[in-house]
């Protein structure tokens, strides 16, 4: 993996199953598949400084863009001071 995402935190009670680093439009992403107290997840997570100006709706936009995201799949965004910001989708309860 490349430097740009080293030292995103990780939640000691959250599995991270599949990671891979890729490309979002003009965006490197890192891309996750999870499992967090019986819910499986994933996200897209771009560094803060690549989407400087950016609202979360625009975000929303650029990720619903992905194939990977299901047709109505809820998303949550949130911003990091850890220099980060995680777009979670495709939630399912195990």
């Amino acid at each position: 993996m490349s430097k740009k995402f080293d030292g995103i935190p990780a939640d000691e009670d959250t599995k991270i199953l599949f990671r891979l680093e890729a490309r979002l439009g003009k965006f490197e992403v890192l891309y996750e598949q999870w499992c967090w107290e019986g819910i499986l997840a994933e996200s897209i997570i771009f560094a803060n400084d690549d989407i400087l100006g950016m609202t979360d709706e625009e975000i929303e936009q650029e990720v619903r863009k992905s194939p990977l995201v299901r047709n109505g799949s809820e998303m949550k965004i949130k911003r990091s001071d850890s220099g980060f910001t995680f777009v979670n989708f495709n939630f399912e309860l195990q």
